[in-house]
């Protein structure tokens, strides 16, 4: 069955590098096999396009590893531009065993193509972190474009300054260059010291604003965003500076000239369980980001993935805890001091459901139920929480005591009586939730692999309507 959320057949992917020509989108990536046994130390950067993040092209390897005595034994984050009729990829040559040796672990290289698909390393033209700003070591995933006001090319890099508390002295630093070969390096960026590091940084202007995005994980694992009115700053804070949750990290943008897309990954869980850690790589994930009136960045489903589901399924809600009313393709509970649910038939492997929503004042909680079991309890709940603005992912049994899964918490303004759209996609272990066009959250399921969906509310009064499921 085709998957909407690419992966290597033989290993996982992470760090999407995208950019776009004549028509698709071009998306490099760092291959991961997990299995250095077989398949050697170290990542490549490999390269997919699309036109409508649906149906992928794989081009196969475009920046090999070097050996071990390479700098760029592990090919990691990077960019890709067009300059003078070349391309030109920027990237981290990162080797581990330098560090002992007191080499640089990290270093920024180059490679040029006229095509797109066979590229040159220009080793000779690799630099590294000057000793006197930053620390030598943390050097990476360069980002490139050109400031016409300046009239010269800026490079971005996640960078660690050499003074300062450990954990606050990531910086994005700054270097220039007025031909791509030689590149003189500046003090910072920016160095809000707020963050070890701050990874895959990106930037962009929409209309008037210019947007910073980058990645941490020092306090969370998220990709941020800031926004300023120039390149020079102030870097404004958003009320809600993320684009999705700690199931979606290193994430970049690209435009195709009329929207703009994020592309990240979806991290796997270790032993394929729900309560296993997240690991590094996983499944390519694309939102479509939208400026609201104020400046600020909202998410949403791209519109090719949400056409794609075009079968809509017959369902019936058959097994109900509490008093529901059904009207149609609505649905309608009074359960103020109770709790009630009610669950449809089986879940596809791959399906979107989808639903709008309206509670009333000091309602608890009301969302989805996906995989339920036959004894409408277990399962995975999308919860809307009115009374804390948020919707968090949660399951049953749960391990561990937590209150819902960690770090899959999407801040937004639930107000009784406002109808709000919520869609999810399920893709086997993969989710994405969107809630009214603005809010997205990355879900993984594990333990429960099959099941039942359906609806319910604690505590209050809501109404479920255009209701439905869907496949391809």
């Amino acid at each position: 069955m085709q998957s909407i959320f690419y992966k290597p057949k033989d290993g996982w992917a992470a760090d999407f590098i995208p950019f776009y020509s004549n028509g698709r989108f071009r998306l490099f990536y760092l291959h991961d096999w997990r299995d250095p046994a077989n398949h050697g130390e170290g990542t490549p950067w490999y390269q997919i396009s699309t036109e409508n993040f649906i149906n992928f092209m794989e081009h196969g390897e475009m920046l090999p590893r070097g050996g071990r005595n390479a700098q760029d034994l592990y090919v990691f984050t990077g960019c890709v531009i067009e300059a003078d009729g070349l391309y030109h990829i920027f990237y981290t040559g990162h080797n581990p065993y330098f560090r002992q040796q007191n080499r640089p672990e990290q270093g920024v290289m180059h490679a040029v193509s006229n095509d797109l698909e066979k590229w040159t390393k220009l080793e000779e033209d690799t630099f590294y972190a000057s000793g006197d700003i930053y620390e030598l070591h943390d050097w990476r995933d360069p980002f490139v474009f050109w400031n016409e006001e300046a009239n010269e090319y800026w490079m971005l890099l996640a960078a660690r300054l050499k003074k300062g508390p450990s954990r606050r002295r990531g910086c994005i630093a700054l270097c220039t260059s007025k031909d791509l070969r030689k590149w003189v390096v500046k003090e910072p960026f920016w160095a809000p010291g707020l963050y070890y590091t701050h990874e895959c940084p990106d930037l962009f202007k929409m209309g008037d604003w210019w947007y910073l995005v980058y990645s941490t994980f020092s306090e969370r694992s998220v990709t941020h965003y800031r926004m300023s009115r120039s390149l020079a700053g102030p870097w404004i804070t958003p009320e809600n500076d993320t684009f999705d949750g700690r199931a979606y990290y290193a994430a970049k943008t690209f435009s195709d000239g009329k929207k703009r897309y994020i592309f990240g990954w979806n991290p796997t869980k270790g032993d394929s369980k729900d309560e296993g850690g997240w690991q590094w790589g996983g499944n390519l994930v694309v939102h479509e980001v939208i400026q609201e009136p104020d400046g600020s960045l909202s998410v949403k489903i791209p519109d090719t993935v949400d056409r794609v589901f075009k079968k809509r399924l017959d369902y019936c809600f058959e097994n109900k805890i509490g008093n529901w009313k059904a009207e149609c393709n609505r649905m309608i509970v009074n359960a103020v001091d109770s709790y009630a649910c009610a669950i449809a038939g089986d879940m596809p492997n791959l399906c979107k459901i989808e639903s709008n929503i309206a509670f009333e004042k000091n309602t608890r909680s009301c969302g989805l139920i996906l995989r339920a079991g036959d004894d409408m309890d277990s399962g995975y709940y999308i919860r809307l929480e009115p009374g804390r603005n948020r919707m968090v992912f949660d399951l049953w049994p749960r391990y561990g005591d937590f209150p819902f899964v960690a770090g899959l918490e999407r801040p937004i303004e639930l107000i009784p009586g406002e109808k709000y759209n919520i869609k999810v996609i399920i893709d086997e272990t993969i989710g994405v939730v969107y809630l009214d066009n603005k809010v997205a959250m990355n879900i993984r399921l594990y333990n429960f692999p099959k099941g039942r969906w359906g609806i319910f509310v604690s505590e209050g009064n809501a109404t479920f309507d255009n209701i439905g499921i869907w496949t391809i």
